[in-house]
């Protein structure tokens, strides 16, 4: 009925980061290349996330948050904020700098901190695209309602509604809260589909899912997800990828020399400046912590 991938989990210091993709089994689920599910967690009082400026190339990372606030700067000369129910597309194409902080606010109080960070790979033919970024606040993404369902479909069309958000390759990303005894359709025309149990409990056509794990769905077959408890679930997927995508730290790209190449850039100082957090970056790792796939 489903693949079952379960999370890798890194103790980062303030927070718990749980990844199921990239992984040995499946290495993307339509664009999704990574897929982390962060905290929940709270920062004490002058604490926060402090992610240093670093690059990518021909992947978009998707930025979406159940708790907190992040503030995303990059190399465009980008600086936002991004809050629960919002989302930023970054678009690294040809490539890009950002880093990811704890508004100077929130640090000030202490704060807590939920979500999810996904990268999309870029498809063929749109790998080199110039790099951008689209952020969409929590009222211009759809929501579908029904008193018990709440989803919001932030990329892709779900459930009648279209998202606004810039798709690269056919994509399909909704976040979805259910109260006990709800249930909701998944529905087949994507290529590739799976659905992660952010919090509670659920079940798909009456199989129990694990928390955290992520679950790929049989192509083309309808399913039904239920809560158990008041619950939340991710819905992920989209267009299948004809060719392969390799993956080395922050990189993903149809090419290992392109990779290679982006590794001497980075390295060498070839990379623009984040625009109001140039003074430290994150070095070039001599063996990454995300596996290199395939």
């Amino acid at each position: 009925m489903f693949t079952v991938i379960t999370p890798s989990t890194h103790d980062i210091g303030a927070f718990d980061v749980r990844r199921t993709l990239p992984n040995k089994e499946r290495t993307m689920v339509g664009p999704f290349i990574f897929v982390d599910q962060f905290g929940p967690a709270h920062f004490d009082i002058g604490q926060g996330m402090d992610v240093r400026p670093h690059p990518h190339i021909n992947l978009a990372t998707v930025t979406y948050l159940f708790e907190g606030a992040i503030d995303h700067r990059d190399s465009l000369g980008t600086w936002a904020t991004i809050r629960p129910g919002a989302c930023n597309l970054m678009t690294a194409g040809r490539g890009i700098v950002h880093s990811e902080r704890t508004p100077a606010a929130e640090r000030a109080t202490g704060s807590p901190i939920s979500g999810m960070q996904t990268w999309l790979a870029l498809p063929d033919g749109k790998e080199e695209i110039d790099p951008a970024f689209e952020h969409v606040a929590k009222e211009d993404l759809p929501l579908i309602e029904d008193g018990k369902v709440s989803a919001r479909v932030i990329m892709g069309t779900l459930w009648g509604a279209t998202s606004p958000i810039t798709q690269h390759a056919a994509t399909i990303y909704a976040d979805i809260l259910m109260a006990a005894g709800a249930s909701l359709p998944i529905e087949a025309e994507a290529d590739e589909r799976a659905v992660l149990v952010a919090m509670g409990d659920a079940t798909l056509d009456g199989e129990a899912l694990d928390r955290y794990s992520l679950y790929i769905l049989k192509p083309g077959q309808a399913m039904t997800l239920r809560a158990a408890t008041d619950a939340r679930a991710m819905l992920l997927g989209g267009e299948a990828f004809r060719t392969p995508r390799h993956l080395w730290w922050n990189f993903v790209s149809s090419s290992r020399d392109r990779i290679n190449q982006a590794k001497h850039d980075w390295k060498d100082g070839n990379f623009p400046l984040v625009a109001g957090d140039s003074e430290e970056f994150i070095p070039l790792p001599e063996a990454p912590k995300t596996p290199g796939y395939p």
